[in-house]
Parts: C-alpha cells; sequence; structure tokens
C-alpha cells in the first residue's frame, strides 16, 4: 500500500496527538498505533476506535512490538497491575482492524463515495473522482497494474482477498474498487495503514 496524496496518513499524522509505544519506547502520532485498555475482569482489550473508557495503553502498529508487549509482561508493567493479554491479541486486533476497514468501504459505497469493478474503477480514475484504488489481494496484477497506470499517484490499498470486498459492494467478490476523496477515504486509509503495519512488521516485509 502506498500512501501519496494530499489524503494521505503522513499529513493527518503532523496535527495528530503523540503517544508513546509501551513496547519499543518510541513517541509516535496516535495513527500509528494501537490503543487497548484494560477490562474490568484484568483482560486486556483493543481499542481501535479510540472510545472505550479507561487509560490507554498504547503499541505501535507493529505485530513484533504487540507479540513483545505480550510475551514479555509490558501491559501489566505500564498498567501498574497484574493483567492478562490474550495469546493471539495481535490476530485479534488484525480482524478488528480488517472489520473496521471493510465497514468504511460499506459506508463510502452507501454514501455514493466508493465503486466496485473494473470498468467502473476505469472510469472514475480516467475522470479523476478516485482517492484511492483498492486491489483485492487475490487479483490478478495485469489488470491492478493497468488501473495503477491511470493514476501512478493515488494510494493503493491491497490488503483483503475478493470474497471480503465483496461483501462490501453486495456482491460474491470484488477484484477492484474505489473511492471518492473525503472524510470517509481518509478514515478508511488511516486503518488500512495501521493494519498494513500489524501485518509487514519492522522491517515491511509481508
Amino acid at each position: 500500500m502506498t500512501e501519496d496524496g494530499a489524503g494521505s496518513p503522513e499529513r493527518a499524522e503532523k496535527r495528530s496527538p503523540l503517544r508513546r509505544c509501551l513496547a519499543t519506547g518510541e513517541t509516535l502520532p496516535k495513527e500509528r498505533l494501537i490503543r487497548f485498555v484494560v477490562g474490568p475482569d484484568g483482560s486486556v482489550v483493543p481499542d481501535v476506535e479510540g472510545k472505550l473508557p479507561g487509560r490507554g495503553l498504547w503499541v505501535a502498529a507493529d505485530r513484533s512490538a504487540l507479540d513483545r508487549a505480550v510475551r514479555k509482561g509490558l501491559f501489566s508493567r505500564a498498567a501498574r497491575m497484574t493483567v492478562r493479554p490474550p495469546e493471539d491479541l495481535a490476530d485479534r486486533v488484525d480482524a478488528l482492524l480488517t472489520a473496521r476497514c471493510l465497514a468504511l468501504l460499506g459506508l463510502a459505497r452507501g454514501a455514493g463515495q466508493a465503486v466496485a469493478g473494473y470498468e467502473k474503477v476505469r472510469a472514475w480514475l480516467k475522470q479523476g473522482q478516485a482517492a484511492v484504488l483498492v486491489a483485492a489481494s487475490d487479483g490478478a496484477e495485469d489488470g491492478r497494474a493497468k488501473l495503477r497506470a491511470l493514476a501512478p499517484a493515488l494510494p493503493v490499498v491491497a490488503l483483503f482477498p475478493a470474497n471480503r470486498l465483496g461483501t462490501c459492494f453486495g456482491r460474491d467478490h470484488a477484484v477492484h474498487a474505489a473511492v471518492a476523496p473525503g472524510g470517509l477515504a481518509r478514515a478508511f486509509l488511516g486503518e488500512a495503514a495501521r493494519l498494513q503495519g500489524l501485518r509487514a512488521g519492522p522491517e515491511g516485509a509481508a
């Protein structure tokens, strides 16, 4: 996924509050971290929307950082109490971010701000109506390359298989989609960037 364009997460990060990752010690914009809270039962609860009550415990959107926080008991240290993060916490966060990304795509489609299908996406790209290009992770590379060539500066998100993309557009599968400029596109890009970070790891290798 690339992050170019006026709606890119990097521009939003310049205005974002900073938080310290409890695993790496880095101070990062909130958009590059995952917030967690401690539940009433002492469990560690992911708060990908940042709305749950309680003191936030922040970890970089990076699987190795999250795994390290679980393995070394860093959540307990940061919370100053014994807490119980599940061993599959990274997988749970991945599932939550995936669901959030797809929900945002569905909202964009319902608002007339997203289309799917090669010809519709191609028309949007040629007319300059798209802010984000979405490609199925299991789609053919040649079709993706042809669309990418029409708008090489656009960010591309290729994190979801065709059957998951299809659910956002009321069909069995979707290989190509596009999102129009606006708040939903910016929100989708931000969540996709966190999900990409969680999947890629510190070296950027998927």
